[in-house]
C-alpha cells in the first residue's frame, strides 16, 4: 500500500478527528479511504445513469471503431 500525506485547513482536520472518534472508523486514513469509494461509487453511477440515458444501444463495428481512432489520431497531430 503507498503512502500519502495531505495537508487540510483545520476545520477539516477538526473534521476528520471527531470521525474518527465516532467508532465508525479506526483512524484517519480508514475515514479518507471510505470518502474515496464512496467518490468512486458516484463517479460510477454517473457514467451509468449517462449511459442509460444516452438512449437505444447502437450496433457496433470494429472496423469503423479502428477507421475513427485512426482519423482522431490524425486530427490530434494537426
Amino acid at each position: 500500500m503507498a503512502a500519502m500525506n495531505i495537508t487540510l485547513p483545520d476545520p477539516m482536520h477538526d473534521w476528520v478527528e471527531v470521525q474518527t472518534k465516532s467508532d465508525l472508523y479506526a483512524n484517519n486514513s480508514d475515514y479518507v479511504r471510505d470518502l474515496i469509494r464512496k467518490d468512486q461509487l458516484r463517479v460510477m453511477q454517473h457514467a451509468i445513469t449517462d449511459g442509460i440515458e444516452s438512449g437505444e444501444p447502437k450496433a457496433w463495428s470494429k472496423e469503423e471503431f479502428k477507421a475513427r481512432m485512426k482519423q482522431q489520431s490524425k486530427d490530434e497531430k494537426l
